[in-house]
């Protein structure tokens, strides 16, 4: 039971992590909200540790996923600002 505690303590972090990024998402908040809400959903039912885990990671990654697609945006959009066309 003890560990089901810590690793629902990752998911429950993991969750708020990907809901915070998922503000800033392409197609909506609401769209990504529902879909995060869907696939830990899915997984509610999971009690081995072990695949708990391994969700966590996929999680992990998926929120390292989200940092770069916002920093090429962030960075498309200075280099737009601060280079006109006539230098490319």
């Amino acid at each position: 039971v003890r560990m089901a505690n810590s690793l629902r303590g990752e998911v429950l972090n993991l969750y708020k992590n990907l809901l915070y990024l998922g503000r800033e998402y392409p197609k909506g908040a609401d769209y990504f909200r529902s879909r995060l809400k869907a696939a830990f959903l899915k997984n509610k039912d999971v009690k081995d540790p072990e695949q708990i885990k391994q969700l966590i990671a996929r999680g992990e990654f998926v929120i390292k996923e989200l940092e770069a697609l916002y920093f090429l945006r962030k960075y498309r959009a200075l280099k737009q600002r601060y280079y006109s066309d006539d230098n490319q």
